[in-house]
């Protein structure tokens, strides 16, 4: 593995193992946040609605997939699996079109931005072969020396 892929990938994932332990620890504390959002995010993945439940579920998938993408293992797929929890994350805790305050509007705004930033991370790394060549290209290239090697008349 790469000296840039054995740094970066935990560096990537050490806020999603720090801030998925402290959601497990105490879900409550984010109830009011996710509210907004919780319901939409059940709906859309057949969930029940229970919003404390999802804090808890996208906290051990941050934890998780944080973990493994830390370790090297699974990293494109932990990667994917951090992006997707991502996404409730950043529009439940940072909707700073709501905020009133100027400051806290400009707070939010820079987190909810940093966030996106995260994410275009997240997308490199879930489409990171490390040099090697991706799946659809191995599935194309099979299919065409496969072809090749059937006689036509």
């Amino acid at each position: 593995m790469a000296l840039t892929r054995m740094l970066a990938r935990p560096l990537l994932a050490s806020s999603f193992v720090a801030s998925g332990v402290d959601v497990l620890r105490n879900p409550e504390a984010k109830q009011a946040d996710a509210e907004p959002v919780a319901s939409q995010v059940a709906e859309s993945l057949g969930l029940p609605d229970d919003t404390v439940m999802l804090i808890k579920i996208n906290g051990a998938v941050q934890v998780g997939a944080g973990l493994l993408l830390a370790t090297g293992r699974l990293p494109r797929l932990a990667a994917a699996a951090l992006a997707v929890s991502l996404v409730p994350t950043t529009l439940a805790r940072h909707r700073f079109w709501e905020a009133d305050d100027p400051d806290a509007r400009a707070g939010q705004q820079v987190h909810f931005l940093k966030n996106l930033s995260v994410l275009g991370g997240l997308i490199l790394a879930a489409a990171d072969t490390e040099g090697n060549p991706s799946l659809a290209w191995r599935a194309r290239h099979a299919v065409e020396r496969a072809q090749e090697a059937l006689p036509f008349d």
